[in-house]
């Protein structure tokens, strides 16, 4: 993360306001605005999920969640889903790969979840900086991470909202992986 990491601002609609936001900066530009921030749910042929452990340095720390992260300024969404899970996890795939699962609206965010089909268990090269751990799991163990509270707090809230929109995307068999 870049101490001038900038985010451009769009309304409840994803429209481009034309201006952007430094994080970290004190005061947010108001009520009605928004930064995206981008996720991704990288699913292998036999079902599995790719879940990440936070690292103890950041903010919900060592909680386990999808790779994600803010959408930097000029960068599509589909862009910035690329970019993390790069940065976080070494995976890259070409952006025409990933596709939008549903956009969440939260207080200053619209939270865009793609979803990645991945053939093999690749090696993962994680970032110790933002990523303590990683690990391909059955959906049922993403359940079970939420159930316990070991999800990261905000990823417990979106599973809740949409977990069986995704888990119907992400399926191999009719959601019932």
């Amino acid at each position: 993360m870049s101490a001038d990491e900038r985010w451009d601002l769009v309304d409840a609609s994803g429209a481009p306001l034309g201006r952007t936001h430094r994080r970290g900066d004190a005061e947010w530009p108001g009520e009605g605005v928004f930064h995206v921030v981008a996720a991704t749910c990288v699913v292998r042929d036999d079902g599995r999920v790719l879940v990440t452990q936070r690292s103890a340095a950041k903010d919900h720390a060592l909680c386990w969640e999808f790779p994600a992260g803010s959408v930097l300024s000029g960068e599509s969404s589909a862009e910035g889903a690329r970019r993390e899970l790069g940065e976080e996890t070494g995976l890259d795939a070409p952006v025409d790969r990933f596709s939008r699962v549903v956009r969440l609206r939260e207080e200053r965010a619209l939270v865009d979840i793609y979803l990645l089909r991945w053939c093999s268990d690749a090696a993962l090269a994680l970032d110790p900086d933002e990523v303590a751990a990683a690990k391909w799991v059955a959906w049922s163990d993403v359940d079970h991470l939420c159930h316990r509270r070991l999800m990261a707090a905000p990823w417990v809230r979106r599973l809740r909202a949409i977990g069986p929109e995704l888990r119907a995307a992400a399926s191999i068999d009719g959601g019932r992986s």
